[in-house]
């Protein structure tokens, strides 16, 4: 196994990138799709309806896509996460960049994918496909509801301090040196991070933390008929925003571990609890 892995190569960590980033996508765009294409059909405001249901996909996909990816890649599918390691956990430089890319890819796929499955539902629900139905591929200041003065520089300032949660605590679950959650639930558990994050922090900007999951999927809408997909409800440009501040805020986010957490951590696995020292 480790001579397969070997041969593997950057290719089968981009390939492992892609695969995992991908499985995300279909689980996190395909719910939104499903709650926004029947919620649409009901609500005559075109509500996103069960939130909840949409966090617990998105954390769920997190976690398969990261069983997905791991092996190979370490499953980043993300590259505030990616940018993140190479900063402080000495990820090589030039993997940056096609992980990256591998990663967006994985997402734009996916999101075509989700994009067809559902082009019934979405044409009957938002013909024009407007930005009523554009929150199922990617993201926007207070879901697209202008009722809720949230604009680009408020949904900036959320999407950094979700990112920054994010991987503050990916650090803190993925550190041996640490208490890293044991028998291979680690995936799991960042899994349920992203619940957590969906449920306390989605109504600012919709809690994309994450640069591919939303440029992917909405270059794949604007391909395929979402002309504004550039631009928030308000007519500004936005696509940035969901690309910038969480590349800030996984940057934060990691920092801030390795200030109050990692440097205080000892430099040796410390003897698992319950164990007799050894003399």
């Amino acid at each position: 196994m480790a001579e397969r892995l070997k041969r593997s190569g950057l290719l089968g960590e981009l390939s492992a990138e892609f695969a995992g980033t991908m499985i995300l996508i279909l689980f996190g765009c395909g719910v939104v799709a499903q709650v926004a294409a029947g919620g649409a059909l009901t609500d005559p405001e075109g509500g996103l309806g069960d939130h909840d249901s949409i966090s617990w996909a998105w954390g769920l996909g997190v976690t398969l896509g990261v069983y997905v990816a791991a092996r190979l890649s370490g499953a980043h599918i993300n590259p505030a996460v990616t940018l993140a390691l190479a900063v402080f956990k000495n990820f090589p430089w030039r993997k940056v960049a096609p992980y990256a890319l591998a990663q967006t890819a994985g997402a734009f796929v996916a999101a075509l994918l989700v994009r067809w499955n559902y082009s019934e539902a979405l044409a009957k629900a938002d013909p024009g496909h407007t930005i009523k139905t554009q929150t199922v591929f990617s993201t926007l200041p207070a879901n697209g509801n202008t009722a809720l003065p949230v604009h680009e520089w408020g949904a900036f300032r959320d999407q950094v301090i979700g990112t920054a949660i994010l991987l503050l605590l990916i650090m803190a679950i993925t550190d041996l040196l640490n208490t890293p959650p044991g028998a291979n639930l680690a995936p799991f558990v960042i899994g349920l991070v992203v619940v957590a994050i969906g449920m306390a922090f989605g109504t600012n900007a919709g809690y994309a933390i994450n640069p591919a999951r939303d440029f992917g999927p909405r270059l794949a809408s604007f391909l395929t008929g979402y002309g504004g997909a550039w631009r928030d409800q308000y007519g500004n440009l936005y696509f940035w925003v969901p690309i910038i501040a969480p590349l800030i805020g996984g940057l934060l986010g990691a920092g801030l571990y390795k200030v109050f957490i990692g440097r205080f951590l000892p430099a040796a696995e410390p003897e698992p609890t319950g164990r007799v020292p050894a003399p």
